[in-house]
């Protein structure tokens, strides 16, 4: 088995000391340039690899940014597996962070003991938290000195940081005005958890605003509670709304991921969309423009966000900056054929 390359090794090899060798890893300025070209050429001689580790505790920086998502069952592997919003978002992230030499660790939505350990245990520059950041989990954060960018959160305390989100209600309203001008007025909302998830309540005030401006109620029979954003939940979401008695011809689902999982339920069972129902989606995740049919949604630039929360990141850990970013994204309709005048 091959030895392993020293930073000793290094120093012998380029004949400096091994204080030299650490001040050019650790870019520290305080050598000339024929040296550090020396040592440089070393490293690459005998393929030398730092000890990231060490070099992380010596600098106190790790170029490693952590990211909470909500899981399912303490797992990320539903979200990775059937959610491709968070596919597309996090690509944002990794496009930026990469580019700048952070890597990514990701772990799930976790109990405030367990997320500040983790926190010290990777020694974490900064953290993103996706959708969710509630309060007990805000509380032991506080009491951490990291930069935190928060993503789609509407809680009391979201203001304490960098917060880069869309106008939720906004969404909600424009899905339901659009059915409603199409001439739909049994409009179904499907959302994700609107117990736990302040994303859904947004956009259900949306399309609460929308029925009441048409001089429509909300009939609690239309509405109904995924518990979860993913395709297997909407596809039992369809089959739940051809189960109720009063019909419905329209539906608007909080995420494209839901949509798509009820047109194939529905579309199993003998419905074409949108012959029997019209549907408006959320998010226009690329999966949307090639669903059957293209589905109708609310148009947010999902991958972008990511770019924006890591820039912010960045920005706040490389320049110290105290001042808070609340930034709201613009979104906007993109009519394809899963909707139809009644």
């Amino acid at each position: 088995m091959k030895k392993k390359v020293t930073i000793r090794d290094v120093a012998k090899y380029a004949g400096v000391s091994r204080t030299t060798v650490s001040y050019v890893v650790n870019g520290v300025n305080k050598i000339s340039e024929e040296t550090r070209e020396k040592v440089f050429q070393a490293i690459k001689d005998l393929q030398y690899q730092p000890d990231f580790t060490a070099i992380s505790l010596t600098k106190k920086k790790s170029n490693i940014i952590g990211v909470v998502l909500p899981a399912s069952n303490d797992s990320l592997a539903p979200i990775f597996k059937q959610n491709h919003y968070y596919n597309e978002i996090l690509a944002g992230l990794e496009y930026v962070f990469r580019k700048q030499n952070y890597d990514l660790l990701f772990s799930a939505l976790r109990e405030p003991e367990d997320c500040k350990n983790w926190v010290i245990k990777r020694n974490l520059d900064g953290l993103i938290f996706l959708n969710q950041f509630p309060e007990n989990l805000y509380l032991e954060m506080k009491n951490l000195d990291i930069p935190i960018v928060l993503a789609d959160c509407y809680e009391k305390h979201a203001n304490q940081y960098h917060n880069i989100k869309i106008d939720d209600e906004l969404g909600g309203y424009l899905a339901t005005k659009h059915l409603i001008a199409r001439g739909h007025t049994h409009i179904s909302f499907v959302g994700h958890d609107l117990t736990n998830i302040s994303i859904d309540m947004k956009r259900f005030y949306g399309y609460k605003k929308a029925l009441e401006e048409a001089g429509l109620t909300v009939d609690e029979n239309l509405l109904f509670d995924g518990r979860g954003s993913y395709f297997d939940i909407g596809y039992e979401m369809g089959l739940k709304l051809l189960g109720i008695e009063k019909k419905t011809t329209a539906i608007f689902a909080c995420s494209d991921i839901l949509a798509v999982g009820i047109i194939k339920a529905l579309s199993e069972q003998g419905k074409e969309i949108p012959k029997d129902y019209s549907i408006v989606g959320y998010d226009d995740i690329v999966l949307s423009n090639y669903s059957l049919p293209s589905l109708t949604t609310i148009r947010q630039d999902v991958f972008n966000k990511g770019v924006i929360c890591a820039q912010t990141l960045i920005n706040t850990i490389e320049t110290k900056t105290l001042e808070l970013k609340n930034i709201t994204l613009p979104i906007e309709l993109v009519v394809r054929n899963s909707t139809r005048d009644l």
